[in-house]
């Protein structure tokens, strides 16, 4: 596959297919953790991960995957390096893992990762499906990144953990609390449909 077309299929998922301001994917994650922007972006490395490394067996195996079985073969896929990568955070980001909650395990039933094993990995060959795998695992973690840094921003008036806002910054509790994400998610998805107005 020429360059060109590695590019778009990576750049489709960071913009024009973002799984979340776009196809409107995995709501339960990224409504839940990113109450901080930390949150976001290890949840969207976790999906990353995941996304990756079942995207390459999966789409290696593809031709001797039975098409009876091929739902139930992809989620086991799945689900061992979810386990991995949620003992992997359980074992060095114990607060980490805490924080995420149920959300890391729930990977194995994100549509974002089933469903990109179904539509795309499961038809194209390995390099394919790494690039698009990247791409839509960066416009993932991107989106949560964005979404966390604002309701940190208004809600702690912190980003990543580092003071922005000086004390007499009167913090927007609504913000890290579960209004707070849907308001947040809510204006940016309106934004940016303007903007594709716009541009196209």
């Amino acid at each position: 596959m020429k360059s060109y077309q590695l590019y778009g299929e990576f750049a489709k998922g960071l913009w024009k297919q973002n799984p979340v301001f776009v196809q409107l994917l995995g709501m339960c994650p990224t409504l839940a953790v990113t109450n901080s922007a930390i949150n976001g972006f290890s949840m969207g490395t976790a999906v990353i991960f995941v996304l990756v490394c079942s995207g390459l067996i999966i789409s290696s195996f593809r031709k001797f995957i039975p098409r009876e079985v091929r739902i139930a073969t992809f989620t086991i896929i799945i689900a061992s390096f979810v386990t991995i990568i949620d003992y992997f955070f359980k074992a060095n980001h114990p607060s980490i893992s805490k924080a995420l909650g149920p959300y890391l395990p729930l990977i194995v039933v994100n549509c974002i990762i089933l469903g990109r094993q179904e539509a795309f990995t499961s038809k194209n060959p390995p390099l394919s499906s790494l690039v698009d795998a990247l791409g839509m695992g960066a416009g993932f973690t991107g989106a949560l990144v964005i979404l966390g840094s604002i309701r940190e921003l208004l809600g702690s008036g912190s980003i990543f953990g580092l003071q922005i806002l000086g004390g007499s910054f009167r913090p927007w509790v609504i913000m890290i609390l579960p209004p707070g994400a849907f308001l947040t998610l809510g204006i940016l998805i309106g934004l940016i449909n303007v903007l594709t107005k716009r541009r196209s």
